[in-house]
């Protein structure tokens, strides 16, 4: 019976390439599913033989191991360098859309609060 390995929603091309590419290395037979032409099933990465789930996961463990190392290596080196993308950068890309959200969160505070502030006058 198949076993699910992985959620592949929200997973980049690059990442599930490698896994691709792990699983074929070590001769495991796995199988891919789309989220379907509405995007609303679960797009997955399954393992055919489910006596090959023990070895399946202690690839995917490693792997993903290894690649936080690779990402916050590559983050610490951005970070010393002073290249690392910070809050106030973000909102200097597009300061429309961080002041758009600062409105809708106020409004949202505002709306939520009004009540219990009425109660206190």
């Amino acid at each position: 019976m198949a076993v699910q390995l992985v959620k592949l929603r929200n997973v980049p091309e690059d990442e599930l390439e490698e896994i691709h590419a792990l699983m074929a290395a070590h001769d495991i037979d796995v199988y891919e599913t789309s989220a379907g032409n509405w995007g609303i099933s679960m797009p997955a990465l399954w393992l055919r033989n489910d006596e090959q789930l023990e070895q399946a996961r202690a690839l995917l463990d490693e792997y993903a191991e290894e690649r936080f190392q690779k990402a916050r290596s590559e983050y610490n080196a951005l970070k010393e360098a002073g290249k690392a993308r910070t809050f106030l950068d973000i909102a200097k890309e597009n300061p429309v859309r961080y002041i758009a959200y600062l409105l809708m969160i106020g409004a949202l505070m505002y709306i939520s609060l009004m009540p219990f502030l009425s109660l206190v006058s």
